[in-house]
């Protein structure tokens, strides 16, 4: 059966202190330093350096990381060389594509998009402006004819 009281407090009920010395100690958030994380790099940093990963005093002490400024970040919004073929054909429909001397010459920018990825497969030659593209992207797109054009000054970074 499940006690209610641990045998020791039954014995010291009336004690007064329950065996915690001079009135008032073993109260509050006093006897421990602190409430909290107060204390970490004072009176509690041993404590910091037994629990702490590698003893460098992470998690409980210091800033973790840091938050890039808005205006410097950039929001990456990619396309798949497979996905772009597919859509080549409806673009030139809709004017967003043209196709000069054989091959179809396609602006990324003007559709929403800021980089080419490599997935997927090209058979028909693009001509594509894009400022970034991965190194696959640009083999693939050159191995079927076509070649990738990057636009200098718009991503910063």
């Amino acid at each position: 059966m499940v006690r209610r009281f641990k045998p020791a407090i039954k014995y010291r009920r009336g004690t007064r202190t329950h065996g915690w010395g001079r009135v008032g100690q073993h109260r509050k958030s006093g006897s421990s330093g602190g409430k909290g994380m107060v204390g970490f790099h004072k009176h509690k940093w041993s404590f910091v350096m037994v629990h702490a990963e590698e003893t460098s005093g992470w998690p409980f002490y210091g800033k973790h990381g840091f938050k890039q400024p808005k205006q410097i970040s950039v929001e990456w919004r990619p396309i798949n060389v497979g996905r772009l073929e597919e859509l080549v054909e409806e673009m030139e429909s809709r004017g967003a594509a043209v196709k000069e001397g054989g091959r179809y010459v396609v602006d990324l920018l003007k559709l929403g998009y800021n980089k080419l990825l490599g997935g997927g497969e090209v058979s028909r030659p693009l001509v594509v402006y894009t400022p970034v593209a991965t190194r696959a992207a640009v083999e693939k797109i050159a191995k079927a004819g076509g070649e990738v054009r990057i636009v200098h000054g718009v991503i910063h970074r």
